[in-house]
């Protein structure tokens, strides 16, 4: 998309939404339920719903350099819609990924319209993310048999279909875990909505249930054995998503303490006059300068087709802790009565602890980076990039071989 048509895109975006959410938080944050009969139509009107899909299905065809800012704009505003729009645009970029010609013909300009929207289908109750998932696939003819649970799968309540992920080979480890398309009507699926979130107040998260659910061999997302694969390639543009995430509430909050600092007056003078107060503030721009810095430069690696497994990691652990500390700053200038619904930073000091959890904890995140940096990945100069006298791109294939 160009330029021009981009900055119309956002601001139309950007508007409607500041347009219609403020005057629902209350409701929302009370009922934990974000209106969809209101929010889908109005996301429908600006094209939010096929941001990354390509404009030959009906999408806008964003580059992620481009859509970065969108969801950051997105995060100043409530991080339940962020969540929403951030979970359906993720689940077509990593179904497109993978996804045979005839599949997007038929799914991608539906999700394009907010017609269709998938759910991932990752972590399960009693298991972690990985090569430890018990949920199975097991062929039966033209079929696949799934039993097993899944949980935290966002946008439960309005997904279509179920990017799930299971082992299709229990006894091949690694290399026996798929990915299938689930229909969210086939029978044996349960549903079951889980507890009320500390944050992002109105976005749901399901607990699944598969009791012998048949899937059609042709619903399979890639070959046999390639999902672990497909859930780190499809995570690291996702916790870039997220980092984004952090920026957007993280400038927002910034720039709100920024305005109280100059109109909150004690003893005769703002209390930004102050040299405590001003040091928070720096502080807080240092942390959004510098994760706006690292996402550009992950966006663009994204963008040229690179894989960039210690960037997105980096980007998703450095923008939990920048985002958590620039409202910690916040709620401090604020004072007590930021701790009440006065003001949006009581909510934006919870919405950005999902950022802690959401596409896996810092302790993943930890694991990641140094298992690549162990295996060939290396800093040179200012730029994390791939020695590629070790041959490695930072995939598991890749890194299994250094």
């Amino acid at each position: 998309m160009n330029s021009e048509d981009y900055e119309v895109l956002r601001r139309d975006i950007a508007e409607a939404m500041w347009e219609l959410i403020p005057p629902l938080e209350d409701e929302i944050e009370e009922k934990d339920w974000i209106p969809k009969d209101v929010l889908v139509p109005a996301l429908r009107k600006v094209r939010a719903f096929g941001l990354l899909i390509a404009p030959e299905f009906g999408g806008a065809g964003l580059t992620v350099s481009q859509y970065m800012p969108i969801l950051s704009d997105l995060s100043r505003i409530h991080g339940g819609l962020r969540g929403f729009v951030h979970g359906h645009n993720s689940g077509t970029h990593i179904f497109a990924m993978v996804a045979t010609e005839e599949q997007k013909a038929e799914l991608l300009p539906r999700a394009a319209r907010g017609e269709v929207s998938f759910g991932m289908g990752i972590t399960e109750p009693g298991n972690g993310t990985g090569a430890d998932i018990s949920t199975v696939a097991i062929r039966e003819g033209d079929e696949y048999v799934v039993n097993g649970e899944k949980w935290l799968t966002t946008n439960s309540d309005w997904m279509s279909h179920l990017i799930l992920f299971a082992k299709t080979d229990p006894a091949a480890g690694t290399a026996g875990v798929s990915a299938v398309l689930v229909e969210r009507n086939s029978e044996g699926l349960s549903i079951d909505p889980l507890p009320p979130t500390l944050g992002t107040r109105g976005l749901q998260h399901g607990h699944l249930k598969f009791r012998d659910v048949r899937v059609p061999l042709v619903n399979r997302l890639g070959a046999e054995g390639e999902g672990l694969g497909l859930i780190d390639q499809g995570m690291e543009a996702s916790r870039v998503f997220v980092a984004a995430s952090s920026l957007g509430t993280a400038e927002e909050a910034l720039q709100m303490s920024i305005q109280r600092a100059n109109e909150r007056v004690t003893f005769g003078k703002p209390i930004g006059s102050r040299q405590a107060i001003q040091r928070y503030l720096a502080e807080m721009a240092m942390d959004v300068y510098a994760l706006r810095a690292m996402l550009e430069d992950a966006a663009r690696k994204i963008d040229s087709g690179r894989r960039l497994t210690v960037e997105a990691s980096a980007c998703k652990l450095f923008g939990l802790e920048a985002v958590c500390r620039v409202t910690d700053r916040a709620l401090l200038i604020f004072g007590g009565i930021g701790f009440t619904r006065r003001y949006p930073i009581e909510r934006m000091f919870r919405d950005a602890r999902a950022n802690v959890v959401e596409e896996g904890p810092p302790t993943i995140q930890y694991f990641v980076m140094a298992r690549s940096l162990l295996s060939g990945y290396y800093f040179r100069g200012s730029i994390f990039d791939t020695d590629l006298t070790r041959a490695t791109d930072g995939s598991p294939e890749a890194l299994a071989d250094a």
